[in-house]
């Protein structure tokens, strides 16, 4: 038993939600398009759910950045001095100034709590495409999915090749859109709203390279992972977009470019 299998259960029973609302109201139990709305609900629901910690995330960006001149000059002041004396004096400092701007000491722990969710939710996507029974999908869900298709497509189906051109230009383009949604995103929305001044050379080239890195990652990944898979970063892709933007518009990074901009 994997450690995400109660994660992956309780999915499931999103899933199984999804598709008796969406039959329900007269879809095609069989069609694809039925299960791409069951992806796309599933993608609301884990990512509303999920919502109080990007809150959490975007607050204590904005927490550092308004600490961040204080502790760049606190380390300056105690730059080189090494004693034990200063050494307190200057870790009781950067702990005042931090709790004065509610730096919270917990860090990035929002942001990997959600680490075991994304891959709870890759395992299950693919296990259901897979024709594995999890959970609240059954054998009869994993069968519908088996015979689903999208524009001819199984949405079990994986790679780029071995279905013909129709295969390939519809995999392809799932892969495609996965990835310049996330490179757009990453690029224009994410890294704008990111402080890398002081930063390491080091990590802000990693920064710098991280959209095409990502990009490339989808694009590659594509030619392995079930069709159904593909559906759902595209809908996921979709929902951070949107949800960038509304960061970089309306809540960006004090002292960033997205800040900064006239």
């Amino acid at each position: 038993m994997s450690v995400l299998d109660p994660l992956s259960h309780a999915l499931t029973g999103v899933i199984a939600a999804a598709y008796a609302g969406i039959t329900a109201l007269g879809a095609d139990p069989a069609a694809g398009s039925t299960w791409v709305l069951c992806i796309a609900a599933l993608v609301v629901v884990v990512r509303v759910a999920m919502l109080p910690l990007v809150i959490h995330g975007v607050r204590q960006a904005h927490a550092v950045a308004r600490a961040r001149p204080q502790l760049q000059a606190l380390a300056q002041r105690y730059r080189n001095r090494r004693d034990p004396d200063s050494l307190r004096a200057y870790s009781h400092e950067r702990r005042r100034i931090s709790a004065e701007h509610d730096v919270s000491p917990l860090g990035c722990l929002p942001v990997l709590v959600q680490v075991p969710i994304w891959l709870a939710l890759y395992h299950l996507v693919a296990d259901v495409a897979a024709g594995l029974p999890v959970g609240a999908v059954d054998a009869g869900l994993v069968a519908s999915l088996g015979t689903a298709t999208l524009m001819g497509v199984p949405l079990a189906a994986r790679g780029y090749l071995g279905g013909g051109s129709a295969h390939l230009v519809v995999v392809a383009g799932l892969a495609a859109s996965a990835a310049l949604l996330s490179y757009v995103t990453q690029r224009f929305l994410v890294a704008p709203n990111t402080m890398l001044t002081d930063l390491p050379d080091a990590m802000t080239r990693v920064q710098q390279l991280m959209p095409a890195a990502s990009a490339i990652g989808l694009l590659v990944a594509g030619g392995v992972v079930p069709a159904a898979l593909l559906v759902y970063w595209v809908c996921n892709s979709v929902w951070t977009l949107g949800q960038s933007a509304i960061v970089w518009r309306w809540f960006p990074t004090p002292g960033s470019p997205a800040a900064c901009r006239s």
